[in-house]
């Protein structure tokens, strides 16, 4: 569908229902975009960050600790063997992808965590502002001799 006509068609709409209205980009539902509802589960994430700390972050410490001693014995038995150089240089390069895989864990528990929060307080502090808001009573009229 070329611009103008969707917005023929947009204009079409407008006239047909006046009422304001906001459009995002995307996808219809029947195409594989969203219900257009924002919705969140706080207790969800809350459980996949304690997850993320309880079983991930142990599991691949204990993982990466289990190939420590294993690869120092070999490069002890390769010394001075240029496979001895390369193990090294494996072990190391493992290292580092532990501790890349260990930080983005951690900023993931951590997101989690934050949004669950930031979703909980927004949400209360909405519904604060509108409790502060006290009905329009109608004024009261007074008959004259009563």
């Amino acid at each position: 569908m070329s611009f103008e006509q969707e917005w023929a068609q947009q204009k079409q709409a407008t006239a047909a229902d006046p009422s304001p209205q906001m459009r995002l980009n995307q996808l219809p539902a029947d195409q594989g975009g969203g219900s257009g509802v924002l919705a969140t589960a706080p207790p969800a994430k809350k459980k996949a960050a304690n997850t993320i700390e309880t079983v991930l972050q142990p599991g691949t410490t204990k993982a990466a600790d289990a190939a420590d001693a294993p690869t120092n014995g070999a490069i002890k038995a390769f010394s001075g063997w240029e496979t001895a150089v390369g193990l090294t240089k494996a072990h190391t390069h493992w290292d580092d992808q532990v501790k890349r895989l260990m930080g983005r864990l951690n900023s993931e528990k951590t997101a989690l965590r934050g949004a669950s929060n930031l979703f909980t307080g927004n949400d209360q502090l909405t519904g604060n502002g509108f409790r502060s808001i006290q009905p329009i009573q109608p004024p009261q009229s007074k008959v004259a001799g009563l």
